[in-house]
């Protein structure tokens, strides 16, 4: 393949350097963006790193199933909803994550929730905004699910998502 070829799907950083060139379209293959210089180079490790970052981050989460909520909690072994969020992404050294979900909805990338990826937030929200945060847990069967530290008198754990009202969003690159 050329890498002449005019990109039609640029890079996404959620997914790497990988393009779709006209040439691959055509053939349906999936082909890897040649890094050509140091800036792409860097940018590809940044993004590793972001990556790398959140699986962190996730892993952290799930060690805290069964730790019980509790207002205003942020760990380390109590949690409330941005409690949770906020100790585990800060532990996978994300130093300026809001505390509040309402701030974290703020400060995260919104995306599209066929995008979410596991390790990504999922807000919660109603008429008067954002009243709740998780991390994105997966799909299964077509169910979406939630790690999350539900509300008074329940421990984190993993559910499915019951709403429709609510978005997704990525950690800023």
């Amino acid at each position: 393949m050329s890498n002449s070829m005019p990109t039609l799907l640029r890079a996404s950083a959620r997914w790497g350097a990988r393009a779709l060139t006209s040439g691959a379209l055509a053939m349906g293959v999936l082909a890897t963006a040649p890094m050509t210089t140091d800036a792409h180079a860097a940018t590809s490790h940044h993004h590793r790193t972001i990556a790398h970052r959140v699986g962190h981050a996730t892993r952290v989460a799930v060690r805290q199933k069964g730790d019980p909520y509790k207002y205003g909690a942020a760990g380390p072994s109590r949690f409330d909803c941005s409690g949770l969020t906020y100790f585990s992404f800060r532990k996978a050294g994300f130093k300026h994550i809001p505390r509040t979900s309402s701030a974290q909805a703020r400060w995260a990338h919104h995306i599209k929730k066929s995008k979410a990826r596991r390790g990504d937030l999922v807000f919660f929200r109603n008429s008067h905004g954002v009243y709740h945060v998780g991390v994105f847990a997966g799909r299964r069967h077509g169910a979406k699910y939630v790690l999350h530290a539900p509300y008074s008198g329940a421990r984190v754990r993993r559910e499915r998502i019951w709403t429709s009202h609510w978005f997704a969003g990525a950690v800023p690159r």
